[in-house]
């Protein structure tokens, strides 16, 4: 590593998802990828992905959902590991730390925002 290279790595960006202007920053810790994506401008909902260890089958891992911060639902978790689950597995099944403040959650919403998150790629 060079001595000009940042210790942590962080990528933003801002897109408009169905209308609505969608905030995206990725920074890459040395154990873990931290993501915020808002549509209010906040953390919002704080949730943690992890690589379940206990499977066996490594083609399809499983993921466990945790809400750190914010409101317990269950579309939270289902956006997460629709959010987080992709990032987790590029980096190396490295945990992920999602913040969400989402206005749509809707299927459509979720497919466009893994693509900006993609372009923020940091791992």
């Amino acid at each position: 590593m060079s001595a000009t290279e940042p210790i942590i790595r962080s990528r933003q960006t801002e897109k408009t998802v169905n209308g609505i202007s969608t905030q995206v920053v990725c920074t890459e810790f040395s154990n873990y990828i931290f993501i915020v994506l808002t549509q209010y401008g906040k953390i919002g909902t704080l949730i943690s992905v992890t690589p379940d260890s206990r499977t066996n089958d490594i083609s399809t891992p499983m993921f466990s959902t945790k809400v750190l911060l914010g409101k317990d639902e269950p579309l939270t978790h289902v956006c997460a590991k629709n959010l987080a689950m992709f990032v987790s597995q590029e980096a190396g099944n490295r945990p992920v730390l999602l913040g969400l403040s989402l206005k749509d959650t809707s299927i459509e919403t979720i497919k466009q925002m893994k693509e900006v998150i993609q372009s923020c790629k940091v791992w």
